[in-house]
């Protein structure tokens, strides 16, 4: 009977012991339902949060209206385009003393340019010296820009005066040795109905008596460049200025960005179209006058001043380009307008100027759209956002619509 007895006393405690592990489980229990109350929480307050910002975003609206648009499918960067460092062979001039040399003309081996506190420029030497100011100070600001001017394409006349362009203030001719400045065409003013808001660049005929030059949109200003580009709106021009006359009057118009233009026979101007990777050509004398064809389309980059090369081409200047292999942002967005209101609303231009990814191109096109070499600096290391390739005496000098210096590249080494 002990035994009995002990057996069935041990069998008394196997429930005990079942027992004591209920406590774990009821601890586990209320552990998952803490947890349970936790997430609740954190989803209502993400709500809570993210409700307003939603709305936020639907009710403010869009500094832009853009437009839809298609690219082609970027050309392969294979044969004339093919990757390479040449550009970082070039060297740095003036550094740190010129900021934003968009264009470049040359009277001998003296450079002149315009800059981004509204002078122009004559480097000679190592040397820098003011020939005019086209605004009033201050400058430094984008609120500024308008009144202290950004002189941007620039030209050397057949009478060695300068033709130059400023964004804001208009078209003038400079005397290079007086600093005397001539406005010819004034900026803002209203032509066939369109408000001339973003003087681009600007070329002259041998006999100077002819101007053409580019209006980049009769909406948006040259400090809302960004804005321009992603909008994507068809409302940029060619214009004719009669030195003689006075006459101003419209070429073309309906181009999304029209940018740098170059003569290229006296009846027909290169005129670079921007925001679609192309350059026209646009017929500005004769029977044609008011007609436009394509000297190149689908490039591998977004091109901006053109300027003649010494083999019979011409040097096309592009900041930032549509890699293939490779994704392009700009091509992306042509086809989702709202993806582009949505980033303008939560982004300044500042700010995504930073997502840009830099890299220099510079291409000699010549006729019938081939090109025949190229000059690469991937990531803008050496030579950061060319606007301009202006050839002299067997070098490069290489313009920037931001960067604090003027570029030298050698020809004969590159």
């Amino acid at each position: 009977m002990n035994e009995t007895a002990g057996v069935r006393f041990r069998r008394l405690h196997r429930p005990q012991v079942i027992t004591d592990e209920l406590p774990e489980r009821r601890h586990k229990g209320s552990g998952t339902y803490s947890g349970k109350v936790f997430q609740v929480t954190l989803l209502s307050l993400g709500g809570f949060l993210l409700l307003p910002l939603l709305l936020l975003l639907l009710i403010l609206e869009s500094p832009i209206q853009p437009e839809v648009f298609s690219l082609k499918d970027p050309p392969l960067m294979q044969g004339c385009w093919e990757p390479n460092l040449k550009l970082r062979e070039a060297q740095r001039l003036f550094e740190d003393q010129v900021i934003g040399p968009e264009s470049i003309a040359n009277i001998g081996d003296v450079l002149f340019t315009g800059t981004a506190d509204g002078k122009i420029l004559k480097l000679t030497g190592r040397r820098i010296h003011t020939v005019a100011r086209l605004g009033r100070p201050p400058c430094g600001s984008k609120e500024d820009e308008s009144s202290c001017g950004r002189p941007l394409g620039i030209r050397l006349g057949p009478n060695g005066t300068l033709f130059v362009a400023d964004a804001y203030l208009g078209v003038f001719e400079v005397n290079p040795t007086t600093g005397e400045a001539t406005r010819l065409v004034a900026g803002g003013q209203v032509v066939a109905g369109r408000k001339l808001s973003f003087i681009n660049d600007v070329a002259v005929t041998q006999d100077g008596k002819k101007l053409y030059f580019t209006d980049s949109s009769s909406r948006w200003q040259r400090r809302d460049y960004m804005q321009l580009i992603m909008e994507a709106t068809a409302d940029g021009r060619v214009l004719e200025f009669d030195t003689e006359t006075r006459e101003l009057a419209v070429i073309m118009e309906n181009l999304r960005f029209p940018n740098g233009i170059q003569l290229l026979l006296t009846r027909i101007c290169a005129v670079a179209e921007t925001t679609m990777a192309r350059i026209r050509r646009v017929h500005v004398a004769g029977l044609n006058k008011g007609g436009m064809d394509t000297f190149i389309d689908n490039l591998p980059g977004f091109p901006d001043n053109i300027r003649p090369s010494s083999s019979g081409g011409y040097w096309v200047a592009m900041s930032a380009v549509r890699p293939n292999p490779g994704f392009s942002m700009l091509d992306f967005l042509s086809q989702r307008p709202w993806i582009k209101k949505l980033i303008f609303k939560l982004f300044s231009q500042e700010v995504l100027m930073k997502f840009v990814p830099r890299y220099s191109l510079v291409a000699e096109i010549h006729d019938g759209g081939i090109c025949s070499r190229s000059f690469h600096d991937p990531n803008g290391q050496v030579v950061a956002y060319v606007s301009e390739a202006h050839e002299h005496d067997g070098s490069l000098y290489l313009g920037s619509f931001r960067s604090p210096y003027v570029a030298k590249l050698d020809l004969h080494s590159a």
